[in-house]
């Protein structure tokens, strides 16, 4: 069967005399895509990186063509013929740059642009009346195309739609809203083929469901999977400095990475979060004695400095570039020779795609050095490496479709068109993560985007569309389709302000003027007061005030200054790598592999306590100063620790134990109270094993929900998707304070007045997905039942230093505050040796 469809490829002469001036030849896995391809049928090609992934995807596309007719004087209007949907703007920038060399260079008469945010409105403009042949977007970018209204004229002619690093788009809310626009392109074009490019996939069946219609339902596209290439060279870095026991900014292993960025021609530097860019970012400099070219790149940075780096990177003008997730996605910048992730990857598939940035080609190892910010990192690096020989996959899976999403998509379909309900909930139900909608949830979301529901039908405000006299529902007034285009998409950030340098002071000491350096969150500018110093865009800056939605700074000196805090960005711990180091943590035949001095730490632990074995879950107790502690090793990531403590917090004041607060990291749990925890255990009036039984996550957990904050935030983020709450207005914004009042109020009036209402329920399902992992607390505690092992200690242990460090580590702020924790540390350490 594959021979048979590698003969039927057919790849014109000019490709073929193009591969062989360069003596090359068409790989199999690129041939059999194009085959496939030409039979009509839709692929998911799953390959590691350097394969040749982009050329196999475009490969039908720009055959076809090539193939295809030059277009006569008076010639009817085309379209697009390719639409190309990448997770990240800077991809598809890097695709256009590195498929218009091929085109050039065969001579193909084939255009192909970007459009992303970044585009220039008059552009944009533009590619609605004269369309580029191969068009490289986002799915915010598809949504707004689509709710235009000739949006079935531009694209009367697709033929292809290739999706890049399809595991990181379906995975989220913006995989939903892509899903629902691919649903209505199918809809324009019947025919429609969609070819899914990814390097890492956990379940492809998923994968090959969701790239085609679900009617009939379970259908799935063709598969090409790509075995072998050569494995990676990865190493944890053993450094000749101690490894803090706790900790997340790596500093001392400053010196090392700097002298490791020497040693290259080109280094991509990752970290988890915007804050940790900076930091490193700002450490690295102080000690760049040769004045290496090391630049800064994560999605807060203005485009222009973002776009800047990015060409440096194409023309190898750089030694190191610190980067968030912005530039770990496919991206082929110039010539990378090393990969170094400082902090854990926290996912075995994330580290491959990461390192997969280093000899971006099949045929020579990815090179990779993996520096842990702490002891427990260090297992967690050493997990993920050896997930990463196995080939080990962890993506996320695939979740249900949500509500919010479904409700911003319906109000964009309006704005293209008048729609009839039930055409479109068929329409709706062929979109992978919506084939399974019932239809009274659907026409509750079309109700919503009708009225706001029940309990805001009465406020026009809220009446977006109407029905026709022929049953149709349209846009009730152009101001709400305006709305829309301004409001759409699913990322929502914390609210930001720009920061604009300014070397003026007008009269009465007010700064104006300047560039604009990039967005910081609101709420961390509105901790300063005039005259702090942060660091930013890899600057030292003196905050001198905010006014409307900027805030202005000016250049300072010195090294004392804070980081700007992000609410985004931190990865939560894979339950493939949190399993991993459970089994490490409880095989000392495995420590061999680890630094001598983080082994020499597990052997203190089981020296002075005891090792958590895979399967249980150990608890410590142990008095310290006035206050008593409960620790417990769950391994199951911060978000899920945090909702544990919450709940517990509640479980132990209704059993006496006075608890005054809970600190949560993705390995641990400590909890301090008044009472001595463990004694409460022991005497039975408090057993561990009703303390964690499965029935908290029933009243425990509706209790806590209906007093969060954490339900409200989540509830802004829904209101604010689902088109409820604009936080953009034609000619103004809205500040994140004035979003937050507003989600707020409605929130309470509809809990008091509609609990069933629809974006209360999409609120839960995003709480118990996300800001809660509600679903790995519940397998986590249905896994330790019967298998909860305590141990009464009488001073802290080795192993729960690290999260002891923890309390109180919000506020730190600085270097000088760094020595401060250091000599916590120190403390915390001699304690758990016994020396103190």
């Amino acid at each position: 069967m594959k021979n048979d469809v590698l003969r039927s490829a057919i790849l014109p002469d000019r490709f073929q005399r193009w591969f062989a001036e360069r003596g090359w030849a068409p790989r199999p896995h690129q041939l059999e895509l194009l085959g496939r391809a030409q039979a009509g049928s839709s692929v998911l090609l799953i390959a590691p990186t350097g394969a040749g992934k982009t050329l196999a995807g475009f490969l039908p596309s720009l055959t076809d063509l090539a193939m295809r007719p030059k277009r006569k004087p008076g010639e009817a209007y085309r379209g697009i013929h390719t639409l190309y949907i990448s997770p990240l703007k800077a991809l598809a920038v890097d695709i256009e740059r590195n498929l218009g060399k091929p085109v050039a260079e065969m001579g193909l008469d084939i255009s192909i642009e970007t459009r992303t945010g970044d585009t220039p409105t008059h552009k944009r403009q533009r590619q609605k009346l004269a369309p580029p042949d191969i068009l490289l977007t986002t799915p915010e970018q598809l949504a707004l195309l689509l709710s235009s209204k000739d949006s079935e004229r531009f694209f009367s002619g697709l033929r292809y739609v290739v999706l890049d690093e399809l595991h990181s788009l379906v995975t989220s809310k913006r995989g939903h809203l892509l899903a629902l626009g691919l649903a209505r392109l199918r809809r324009y074009v019947p025919g429609l083929q969609s070819v899914g490019l990814s390097a890492t996939v956990a379940d492809p069946d998923a994968l090959r469901r969701w790239l085609v219609s679900q009617n009939p339902p379970g259908a799935m596209a063709d598969i090409i999977t790509v075995e072998g290439g050569a494995k990676p060279i990865i190493t944890i870095l053993d450094s000749e400095e101690r490894v803090p026991w706790a900790g997340h900014g790596a500093q001392y292993a400053i010196r090392e990475v700097y002298e490791a960025i020497k040693q290259h021609r080109t280094t991509l530097i990752f970290v988890n979060t915007r804050s940790q860019a900076e930091r490193l970012f700002g450490d690295l400099w102080r000690i760049n004695e040769d004045t290496l070219p090391i630049a800064l790149h994560h999605g807060s940075l203005d485009v222009a400095q973002r776009r800047r780096v990015e060409k440096a990177m194409e023309e190898n003008a750089l030694r190191a570039v610190v980067a968030t997730s912005t530039l770990d996605l496919g991206i082929d910048w110039g010539d990378v020779d090393l990969v170094i992730h400082v902090g854990a990857p926290k996912g075995a598939s994330r580290l491959a795609q990461r390192i997969g940035r280093s000899n971006h080609r099949m045929d020579e190892p990815s090179r990779a050095i993996l520096v842990p910010a702490n002891r427990f990192e260090v297992l967690e690096c050493r997990a993920a490496i050896e997930a990463n020989y196995i080939g080990a996959q962890d993506t996320p899976p695939l979740l249900t479709g949500s509500l919010d999403v479904l409700a911003q998509h319906v109000m964009g379909m309006a704005c293209a068109e008048p729609f009839d309900e039930a055409e479109l909930l068929a329409e709706v139900r062929t979109a992978e993560p919506y084939s399974r909608l019932d239809a009274e949830t659907f026409r509750k979301v079309v109700e919503f985007v009708a009225t706001g529901g029940y309990a805001l039908r009465s406020y026009e405000r809220y009446a977006r569309i109407r029905q026709t006299k022929e049953g149709k529902w349209r846009v009730s007034h152009p101001r709400f389709a305006q709305q829309y285009r301004l409001n759409v998409g699913t990322i929502i950030e914390a609210p930001m302000l720009n920061v604009r340098l300014t070397r003026q002071r007008g009269k009465g000491g007010n700064a104006f003027g300047g560039p604009v350096l990039g967005k910081v969150e609101e709420y961390f500018l509105e901790t300063l007061s005039p005259g702090d110093t942060f660091l930013f865009s890899g600057r030292m800056l003196r905050f001198e005030g905010i006014r409307e939605n900027e805030c202005y700074v000016t250049n300072a000196a010195g090294e004392d200054a804070r980081v700007p805090a992000y609410a985004g960005g931190k990865f939560p711990l894979s339950t493939y790598l949190a399993a991993e180091v459970r089994g490490m943590l409880a095989d000392p035949a495995r420590w061999h592999v680890l630094p001598d001095q983080v082994a020499e730490w597990l052997a203190l632990q089981r020296d002075k306590s005891m090792l958590p074995r895979a399967g249980d879950l150990l608890i410590e107790t142990f008095p310290r100063g006035k206050r008593y502690y409960m620790v417990a090793y769950p391994f199951e990531g911060r978000l899920a620790h945090q909702t544990l403590g919450m709940l517990l917090t509640r479980r132990l004041e209704r059993g006496g134990a006075r608890p005054l607060g809970f600190v949560a990291t993705d390995y641990s749990l400590a909890i301090w109270a008044h009472a001595d925890i463990g004694r409460l255990h022991r005497s039975g009036k408090l057993p561990f094993a009703e303390l964690f039984d499965e029935d908290m996550l029933g009243d425990d957990l509706d209790a806590w929900l209906a007093e969060s904050w954490m339900l409200k935030r989540s509830f802004r983020n829904c209101a604010v998707i689902a088109g409820l709450i604009e936080k953009r207005h034609p000619g103004q914004e809205k500040t994140g304070r004035q979003v937050t009042v507003s989600a707020d109020l409605i929130y309470d009036v509809l809990r008091t007045h509609e609990p069933d209402h629809i974006l209360l329920r999409a609120t839960r399902m995003d709480a118990g997905a996300g800001l809660l992992d509600v679903s790995r607390l519940a397998d986590m505690l249905s896994r330790i039942k019967g298998r909860i092992v305590h141990k009464a200690l009488d001073r802290i242990s080795p192993l729960a230093v690290p999260v002891m460090l923890e309390i109180g580590r919000e506020s730190v702020r600085g270097e000088a505050d760094d020595l401060l924790l250091s000599e916590a540390e120190d403390e915390l350490i001699r304690e758990a040796m016994g020396e103190g």
